[in-house]
C-alpha cells in the first residue's frame, strides 16, 4: 500500500514561475487550465476587509471571485471558454480529487499580464485566496501540427 503525504497546496503564481513564463511566452493565444479544489469552508483571514458577515464555502467565495474578476477578464480581450464540475481522476493519483476546471482564453502573453496587474482586479483577489484549498494552473498553447 502507498502511503500519500500532504503536498503542498499552489495557491499563487511564484515569482519564479512567473518570470519562467514571461521570459519562454510565444506569440498569439493561450489558454489556461485551472484545476481548484476549494475549503470546506472559506479562510478570510488573509483579506479580512473582503470577508462575508458570515461564514461561506470555497465554493461560494470563488463564485464571488468569478463574479469580480469577469468584467477585468473582459477588459484585457480575454475569456472563459469552458467552467465545468471536476472529481477524481480516471487517470491519475487515486483519491485525488479537483472541484472545479476552468480554461480561459487570454490573446497573449501581454493580455494575460495586463489582466493579473489590474489593481481593479487585486483588489478582489482576497476571494480566491479565502476560497481555495489548492489549485493548479498550466498554460497551454496550441500546437502547430
Amino acid at each position: 500500500m502507498t502511503s500519500h503525504a500532504p503536498q503542498t497546496p499552489y495557491l499563487d503564481v511564484t515569482k519564479e514561475s512567473g518570470r519562467r513564463y514571461f521570459s519562454q511566452t510565444r506569440p498569439g493565444p493561450v489558454v489556461m487550465l485551472n484545476l481548484l479544489r476549494f475549503r470546506a469552508v472559506a479562510d478570510y483571514s488573509a483579506s479580512p476587509a473582503l470577508a462575508p458577515p458570515a461564514p461561506i464555502t470555497g465554493a461560494e467565495a470563488y463564485e464571488r471571485y468569478m463574479a469580480h474578476s469577469e468584467p477585468y477578464l473582459a477588459q484585457a480581450g480575454s475569456e472563459i471558454l469552458f467552467l465545468g464540475q471536476g472529481g477524481e481522476y480516471l487517470i491519475g493519483p487515486p483519491g485525488e480529487r479537483w472541484d472545479l476546471v476552468l480554461l480561459v482564453r487570454h490573446r497573449g502573453a501581454a493580455s494575460l499580464h495586463s489582466f493579473a496587474a489590474n489593481e481593479g482586479y487585486l483588489k478582489g483577489l482576497g476571494h480566491r485566496l479565502a476560497a481555495l484549498e489548492d489549485s493548479r494552473l498550466l498554460p497551454i498553447i496550441q500546437g502547430d501540427g
